[in-house]
């Protein structure tokens, strides 16, 4: 989830954790999807 917040926007887990905040809503997609592949291929 992404999240508009003062100093950017801020990637967070869907437990409410902070995964990182980005000055560009594009920079924050990006890591989201990373995130997103990551977690894939730990069920490998």
């Amino acid at each position: 989830m992404i999240a508009k917040v003062k100093e950017g926007y801020r990637v967070m887990a869907e437990s409410g954790r902070n995964m990182g905040t980005y000055p560009t809503r594009e920079q924050a997609e990006k890591r989201l999807r990373q995130i997103e592949i990551f977690k894939h291929l730990k069920k490998k």
